[in-house]
């Protein structure tokens, strides 16, 4: 595990964020660099169409989305 730097004010929206979807601050950090970087690779796709790819899979190799999303 790693450590990444935010802003102060990301960090409170995090906070609040986790506390409304009963997940950990890192637990919704995660889901959200997680969903972004879906949302990155396949734009076309809406927000439930993400949330099923990322249910669907255990782990988000970037290998592995560069040739889906090619």
């Amino acid at each position: 595990m790693g450590i990444v730097k935010i802003s102060d004010d990301l960090h409170e929206e995090i906070r609040d964020a986790s506390a409304s979807m009963s997940r950990s601050i890192n637990a919704q950090a995660e889901y959200w660099i997680k969903i972004g970087m879906l949302a990155e690779f396949y734009p076309d796709l809406t927000y439930p169409q993400l949330t099923r790819k990322l249910l669907s899979c255990k782990e988000l190799p970037l290998k592995e989305l560069l040739q889906d999303a090619g």
